[in-house]
């Protein structure tokens, strides 16, 4: 029965697979339109990168049994299940460098997605590491959601690093990845990215 719950669930990913890319790609090209004026204006230290991604299918089963009540599916209710429960089936990351370029990025984003629903990912302290939003793009899908982040570069650079190393990691590092000396380094690695983000904007204002 488990295995008909998966089954079920990779039929309907490929199933809705050329929506999920049509949403990725119009809110790829839509945040690269919302954000033109910022990326023109960037001075020679300043970066801004929007870069967009698809769920693949068995990250979306993973994500969707760790939102299970003890992280797995109940092999009595295998049609209680779907992928389009999830709220990042089609996602766009755009990192901005210095932090500062924040505000102006996220308020140029909220104009067009005003009704987007805010999930914040905070470090350990409560700082805001991403600013997530989430919703349907209406026009072209009211069934696919989608999610969007604004992130400083080096926060995000070091995701994408430990993303494959740590949340999926190869199998010799299985369970290692977990640990809690891991996970302290992890901490210990936002928490040095935002200091020197906020070093060298007080840098930049000293100088200026």
């Amino acid at each position: 029965m488990l295995d008909r719950t998966i089954e079920r669930l990779r039929e309907e990913y490929f199933d809705f697979l050329p929506e999920i890319r049509r949403v990725a790609l119009k809110m790829e090209t839509e945040i690269r339109y919302l954000t033109l004026r910022t990326s023109l204006s960037l001075a020679d230290y300043e970066r801004l990168l929007v870069k967009s991604r698809v769920k693949d299918c068995e990250s979306a089963i993973k994500s969707l049994r760790r939102h299970q009540e003890g992280g797995t599916f109940d092999p009595e209710r295998p049609d209680d299940y779907s992928i389009l429960n999830l709220p990042d089936l089609a996602g766009v990351r755009v990192l901005v460098f210095p932090r500062g370029k924040l505000d102006e990025v996220d308020n140029a984003l909220r104009t067009s997605f005003p009704d987007w629903i805010s999930d914040p990912v905070l470090s350990s302290g409560n700082t805001v590491l991403a600013r997530t939003y989430s919703g349907y793009c209406r026009d072209l899908s009211g069934k696919v959601r989608a999610e969007y982040q604004v992130v400083p570069m080096l926060i995000g650079l070091f995701w994408e690093v430990e993303h494959s190393a740590m949340y999926k990691p190869p199998p010799p590092l299985k369970g290692k990845a977990d640990s809690e000396p891991m996970q302290m380094l992890r901490k210990d690695v936002e928490d040095v990215l935002l200091r020197f983000e906020t070093e060298f904007e007080s840098f930049i204002r000293d100088g200026a």
